[in-house]
């Protein structure tokens, strides 16, 4: 007798889901905080953490996300930056209570959102080769599989 296996909506039942929705959890507090911090403190501390968090990884300072974020990051700015910064945290944490819940909205929004990275991954692996850049490429592709593994299995 042949046994027919459903998809399981259960939360519980996809550990992959949970470890991906603590990881979107923490971007999105840090974008919170880093929201919060530019409002109360102003461009300043953000700017020289930025700075020590590029030559802490040997990043360079003129290139990447870091880089240019520092630069965009002045007094005048400094609401738009915070605003943005906490819609992303927002977005990330509303990703993750539905990756929690284990919904299929929030696998979909997920798995583009982190396949939206991958050519930036891969062109920031050839242009600057390294172990961090292995990472990133390698967490982003799995983050994309698992989600896009639970979405065919939803369609099952």
């Amino acid at each position: 007798m042949e046994t027919d296996v459903h998809y399981n909506p259960d939360p519980h039942a996809h550990p992959g889901l949970h470890a991906i929705a603590i990881f979107e959890a923490a971007k999105g507090l840090l974008a919170i905080f880093v929201a919060s911090g530019l409002e109360l403190l102003g461009p300043a501390p953000l700017v020289r953490w930025l700075r020590e968090l590029t030559g802490r990884f040997q990043l360079d300072p003129n290139h990447g996300a870091l880089g240019w974020l520092t630069q965009a990051i002045n007094p005048d700015s400094v609401h738009t930056a915070a605003a943005i910064a906490l819609i992303y945290g927002l977005m990330r944490m509303l990703e993750a209570w539905g990756l929690w819940r284990a919904k299929a909205w929030a696998s979909w929004l997920g798995c583009i959102s982190a396949a939206v990275y991958l050519p930036l991954d891969v062109y920031a692996l050839f242009k600057h080769p390294g172990w961090l850049s292995v990472a990133v490429l390698a967490l982003n592709l799995l983050v994309v599989w698992v989600l896009g593994r639970d979405l065919v299995r939803r369609r099952r």
